[in-house]
This record gives C-alpha cells, structure tokens and sequence, in this order.
C-alpha cells in the first residue's frame, strides 16, 4: 500500500524484488534440459570431484586443471580459500563498502577483519596496501566492487601489486565482471597467470543465472589452489548443478548477449534517476549504487511499502538490482514520487 507519510509507510506485499542482485533472464539455451537429464542419476555419486567441470573450466581459459577449484557457487570458495591461507592469528583486509559477507567468512575462518575505508566510491588501493602488516595473509577485492559497482582496471591492479609485500596473497571475487566494459576491467585470470599472489573467484550465479544451484569456480598458483582440495568433499557441486553449468559454458555467446541487455537495462535506470537529480555513480555490476546516506531507509521503506524490496547497505546508500523492464520503470516511478514527497515534506 503507498503511504503519504512517515507514519504510515509499511512493507506491502513484494511485487519486484530488487534487494538480491539476481539475473531475471531465463534459463540459457540447453541448461534446462542438461539439468534434467541429470536428475536420472541422482542416487549416484558420479563425478564427486567435479573434475569434468573443472576441466571444462580450464579448457575454456586455456589453464591447467590444476589451478581451478569448481566449488558450491563463489561464497563456498571463498570460505574454503580463507580457511586454507588465513587463520588464528591473520589478519585479512577488505575495503567498505563492499561485499556485506566479507566480515563473516573472515571470522569463520579464525582470522581477523581489517575494514579498509573507501575514498568516496572507490576502493582506495593506497590505503590497503598501507594497511598491511605482517600478520596480514590475504586482501579481498571485489572487482566490480557490490554494492558501489566501481570498476578496478589493469593500470590500478598491477600498481597495487607492485605495492605489496610477497608474503600477501590477493583474492580478486569477480561475481559481476560479465556486466562490466570489458575494456575497462582488468582480466583477473591475467594477472593470476603473471603474478602467483593471485587468486580469482568467479560464478555461475549471476552472468550465467544459476544462483539457485550454487557453481562457481576459483583460479590460482598450482599450490595455493591445491590447499583447497582437502574441503571438496565438504563443498561439494551437486550432480545437477555441474550439467547445468557445463551447458551454461556451451551457452558463452546467448550469456554475453543477455549480460549486454542487463547492463543496458541498468544504464536506462541510472539515467532516469540522474535526470531526477539523483546521485548515482556509473556500475560495473547488475545493480546501482544510490548515494542516499541518511535517506536511505526512508527510502527503502518507501519502495517496501509499494511492493519494491531494495538494500540499504552501510548506513551510506541504497543497492538496486536490476530486473525486468516494469520492475525497473517502477523503480523509476517510486523514485520520482519520494523526491516529490521529500521536496513537499
């Protein structure tokens, strides 16, 4: 129900949920029915090791099997690598905001999070590298950076690295890069190929749309990587989730196309709400960074009440997902009608 004020505002229904960073598009060519003819064999334990996937993974990179780690979706991974390099005792940098997980999967790990603060938007590479001690084992960066959508590029990466001590490793989660300008953001894999302080995480999740089946896959050094292995049996990638995602793989071009329409779709957002005055920065990722700071419950309560759920992340702005095109327009509508009661009020 819209509400006409503070006191009247609550949380209806959710008619688009938006808060997720989910990818809307339907299922890729063939995944479906590779996920189906999977379920045939599900009382088998098959491929347990998803060493097929992983060599498809390598295959497609022109890596050696023996750098990637196919794991249960890149939150999964990233808990195994943390495990395996950080520990009692560690500490791990991050930047904020980024990744709201980050924090926990440290602490998960018996090591300690050092939350490095952003200058403005973007992560500021001077002052992790500033940061780090040596008791620091790992820094994280995102890349493109959820919630901000900042886009790290190759001149900015090889900087950074060239600041750091050799005893650091640098794990680069790049869950978003498939809506990013791929001539603006730096090639992880790259750089993990010239330099074996780097790791990179990606998924499935989102350019590929198999959020609900959890798939992703890691990149690094030949031992870094193998100091995961012992925890596979325990983060398994279900026998379903590898069909679907070696048929996503085949699906490369109809991916690329449907991650193109998505960041189209973000643009036409962020322009719309830039011509309402509002302050958003360019994205990199599936979603938009409002820079609302103390609006920005009032305005997740607005879009709540009217069947929108977004995310105030940080105290300092709101993430908006984007999804399909009258979910977006509502968004816009929402928006436009906040500012009004706000001016108004």
């Amino acid at each position: 129900m819209r509400g006409t004020g503070k006191a009247d505002i609550r949380v209806a229904q959710i008619i688009h949920q938006l808060s997720l960073n989910e990818n809307c598009s339907p299922p890729l060519p063939g995944v479906l029915e590779a996920a189906e003819r999977s379920l045939r064999t599900m009382h088998l334990t098959l491929d347990a090791l998803a060493t097929g996937l992983t060599g498809a993974i390598a295959e497609r990179f022109a890596i050696a099997p023996e750098r990637v780690v196919a794991g249960a979706g890149s939150g999964a991974l990233l808990q195994q690598f943390l495990t395996a390099h950080s520990g009692p005792g560690a500490a791990v940098l991050h930047a904020w905001p980024s990744f709201e997980l980050y924090p926990l999967l440290i602490r998960n790990a018996l090591a300690e999070p050092v939350a490095v603060p952003s200058d403005g938007d973007r992560q500021d590479l001077a002052a992790l590298a500033d940061a780090v001690t040596p008791e620091t084992k790992v820094v994280l960066l995102c890349n493109p950076n959820n919630p901000t959508g900042e886009v790290l590029g190759e001149a900015e990466l090889a900087d950074f690295l060239a600041a750091l001590p050799p005893h650091v490793l640098v794990l680069i989660d790049e869950a978003y890069r498939e809506f990013a300008d791929p001539a603006r953001i730096a090639d992880g894999l790259a750089l993990a190929a010239a330099d074996d302080r780097v790791a990179v995480v990606r998924t499935f999740s989102k350019s590929h749309g198999l959020l609900g089946l959890r798939v992703g896959y890691l990149v690094a050094a030949e031992p870094v990587a193998a100091a995961l292995r012992p925890t596979l049996p325990f983060y398994r990638v279900p026998t379903v989730a590898q069909a679907a995602a070696l048929a996503a793989l085949d699906a490369e071009d109809a991916m690329r196309e449907r991650c193109r329409a998505v960041a189209a779709e973000r643009d036409r957002v962020r322009a719309g709400l830039l011509e309402l005055g509002w302050d958003v920065p360019p994205s990199g990722g599936n979603f938009l960074w409002l820079r609302l700071g103390e609006r920005s419950k009032p305005f997740v309560a607005y879009l709540a009440a009217n069947g929108v759920a977004v995310r105030e992340i940080a105290g300092a702005g709101v993430r908006v997902s984007t999804g399909t095109p009258e979910a977006n327009d509502a968004v816009l509508m929402l928006a436009k009608e906040f500012a009004a009661k706000e001016f108004a009020g």
